[in-house]
């Protein structure tokens, strides 16, 4: 059983989700790129999530959020179970679709950590040698919506969703800049120079390496079956914050193992019999069971 997560509204948040035994389920092509940009936009207007940014790689995809109304977990849970079962609808497979290792959902606590999350999002595919540029990545390109300002549009994938069913035959999402983070076009030109020095520290250790790209034709050449050969690591930590500053990380940290301590006094008064409230951002217990949660101030 994994610990308890506080979730409460207003903040920032990077998700990370990977495919099962890492195998390329979500290889760029027309019909995967429109699925994950639709399930990603349905989802998000269904919940009220705020999309900052979205990065669909071959076998993983980091998506930044800002939960404006506390509705993560139901976001994450219906994004990834709708693109699951639409992308094995196009594959002709049967079995789970992601990897069975717990999402990856990490507060960004300051607008400097969400800002370096959007750039690490949005220059994976050069960090990985995959492609030169940014733009080259033929995935779905959320990059480029961002900072032109345009919204995802996407198509209802007509290899799953019925043509007659509940789902939007078409859906449109503004890729967003929340106040909370700053003025807009201030974000913005920073991370446009911030993609340009990470592609040209990238262009740097290929020269010195003499390392090449894969490029984007043969990424899009890839088998949806094939998976990297190169080693992951195993067992590794999960951490559930980042922080840039060490004192701001271990102050989210201490909030967190606060939270915990309560959690768990109140679920043993529970157990017990003497009911007493539950600390505010207790999700599964009082959305699941109705447990009283202690109101937010």
């Amino acid at each position: 059983m994994t610990l308890p997560r506080q979730v409460i509204a207003g903040r920032f948040y990077m998700i990370t989700r990977r495919c099962t035994q890492r195998q390329f389920l979500l290889r760029p092509d027309a019909e995967t790129n429109n699925a994950f940009a639709y399930c990603l936009a349905e989802a998000a207007q269904r919940f009220g999530i705020e999309v900052l940014l979205s990065q669909a790689m071959s076998n993983h995809h980091h998506t930044n959020v800002f939960d404006r109304h506390g509705n993560i977990i139901e976001f994450v849970e219906h994004f990834h179970k709708m693109l699951a079962k639409s992308q094995n609808a196009l594959r002709g497979r049967w079995e789970n679709f992601w990897s069975s290792e717990q999402v990856c959902i990490v507060h960004l606590v300051e607008p400097t950590d969400v800002i370096d999350k959007l750039v690490y999002t949005a220059t994976n595919p050069v960090k990985d040698f995959l492609v030169e540029r940014v733009h080259h990545w033929p995935g779905f390109d959320a990059v480029s919506l961002l900072l032109r300002q345009r919204p995802i549009t996407a198509h209802r994938p007509r290899h799953f969703f019925r043509e007659h069913g509940c789902m939007p035959e078409t859906v449109s999402l503004e890729l967003t800049i929340p106040p909370e983070l700053g003025e807009r076009d201030a974000v913005l030109a920073e991370l446009r120079a911030r993609i340009v020095e990470a592609e040209a520290a990238c262009a740097r250790v290929r020269m010195q390496t003499g390392r090449h790209v894969v490029g984007r034709r043969r990424v899009l050449r890839q088998s949806w079956r094939a998976s990297p050969t190169s080693d992951v690591p195993r067992r590794n930590l999960r951490p559930r914050v980042a922080a840039r500053s060490k004192w701001t990380r271990i102050e989210a940290l201490q909030r967190n193992r606060e939270f915990l301590i309560a959690y768990r006094e109140a679920r043993a008064a529970w157990i017990a019999g003497m009911p007493i409230p539950f600390p505010v951002g207790t999700y599964w217990l009082r959305r699941f069971v109705g447990v009283p949660v202690v109101l937010a101030n």
